[in-house]
């Protein structure tokens, strides 16, 4: 078996990153067998390199290597692209077409961008992987094939899995070794190598001297995070090479080519799932907050009411403390104080004289009926508005009531009684 620097000559690999090197380890094992490979990493570290040492150091190595992106064929065509089409299957399908499947037998297939495939031909991928059978496009002839499959993602595929983009069966089938390429800024001793190999490269192929970098521009190249990995790497020696007049290059020269090298190079944590009490739509928060409102004004009428019916104001502030506290908030002692001595003061203000006809006497009115008709006048939006609401705290809480009632800012004795009106 070759050497891991060996390889690394052969396929111009450069680094002497641990990772790196146990990385190539594991293709240079699993390169003789047929196991499916799945290689990982982020965009731009090199991926492709791995199925090509598989490809070599295989049985297979004297039949076709075949590398497909999946992610740049459309969608409508990509099984025809994979599996081939009879002839008059669809538009356009002048002519019978073998797919890379068929004409890689006995071969190596590399699936770049595995992630990207729909999800019906991920199907027909499964079937391959178990048995080696497919169908064209427009046939109903089974037909066989012996094809190793190397697949690569820079993709999170259980978030995919999650997401019902990816199956998880045939995650499985390709991962059965997942091989994992570093990024770049994992691979610092690395960074001023390959700096160097491309800016000698460049220099050549453009003829002109070779860059060099002084040692404080060696510090930021390595201190930098490289989110497009070898790939931006790559690039930004191209530019410097071809733009800078002075082959020497300094920190602030080498930070002009660098976006965003003046930033802080940690990372930033951004939550993607929401809260289950978490109200992200506008129109619903206005709502909610109109809901908390009618509640209040529910509460004030209800302490109204009880001040009417009763002429001791002492007794009723007494028995609805409660209420008048959840009412104007839980402040400081001396703010409630302060709060319920106003409130005394209002309570304690006379009612008034209502002048009664003498002459013909008439059945006694109901003083309070006023209060009964402010508590049937709502609008029907409003209405709906408030049923959509305990609905939906109802199904964030599982129909727990308590829990429910808690989100909504309400008793739970209240939000039983508006589950009977509303019969939900």
């Amino acid at each position: 078996m070759e050497s891991i620097q060996s390889i690394k000559q052969r396929f111009e690999l450069i680094g002497n990153d641990v990772k790196l090197n146990r990385a190539i380890e594991k293709a240079m094992q699993v390169a003789p067998t047929d196991i499916s490979v799945l290689v990982t990493g982020e965009s731009g570290v090199g991926k492709e390199a791995i199925p090509k040492i598989i490809h070599s150091l295989s049985h297979r190595k004297h039949a076709k290597y075949i590398a497909v992106n999946c992610g740049a064929i459309p969608e409508g065509t990509i099984d025809s692209e994979l599996f081939g089409h009879e002839k008059g299957a669809f538009t356009g399908a002048t002519q019978t077409r073998s797919g890379y499947f068929e004409v890689a037998d006995g071969g190596t297939i590399f699936l770049d961008e595995v992630g990207e495939l729909p999800l019906t031909t991920q199907v027909r991928l499964l079937r391959v992987l178990e048995n080696g059978e497919f169908l064209k496009v427009g046939s109903s002839q089974v037909q066989k094939t012996d094809v190793r499959i190397v697949a690569a993602t820079n993709i999170n595929m259980f978030e995919a899995i999650k997401n019902e983009k990816f199956r998880e069966d045939l995650y499985y089938r390709l991962s059965t070794v997942e091989i994992n390429i570093p990024p770049l800024r994992e691979r610092q001793d690395d960074i001023h190598l390959l700096f160097r190999k491309f800016a000698s490269d460049f220099g050549q192929k453009y003829k002109m001297p070779t860059i060099r970098l002084e040692d404080d521009a060696v510090h930021l190249l390595t201190k930098y995070r490289w989110p497009g990995n070898i790939r931006q790497l790559r690039n930004i020696a191209e530019q410097i090479s071809v733009l800078e007049e002075n082959r020497i290059i300094s920190a602030t020269t080498l930070n002009s080519y660098l976006p965003n090298a003046s930033t802080s190079n940690l990372p930033a944590v951004v939550g993607q799932t929401k809260k289950e009490g978490d109200f992200s739509n506008e129109r619903e928060i206005l709502y909610k907050v109109l809901f908390d409102m009618k509640g209040d004004l529910n509460d004030l009428k209800k302490l109204t009411l009880e001040l009417l019916k009763h002429d001791n104001s002492e007794k009723v502030q007494e028995e609805n403390e409660t209420l008048i506290r959840k009412i104007y908030g839980n402040k400081e002692e001396e703010d409630i104080e302060a709060e319920e001595s106003s409130m005394a003061e209002v309570l304690h203000l006379p009612e008034p004289v209502v002048e009664k006809p003498v002459s013909i006497p008439q059945p006694q009115e109901d003083r309070y009926h006023f209060a009964e008709e402010i508590e049937e006048e709502e609008t029907l939006s409003l209405q709906e508005k408030e049923i959509e609401l305990i609905k939906k705290s109802l199904e964030r809480n599982r129909g727990k009531r308590k829990a429910a009632a808690a989100e909504l800012g309400i008793s739970e004795r209240t939000l039983y009684r508006k589950i009977k009106q509303y019969d939900l």
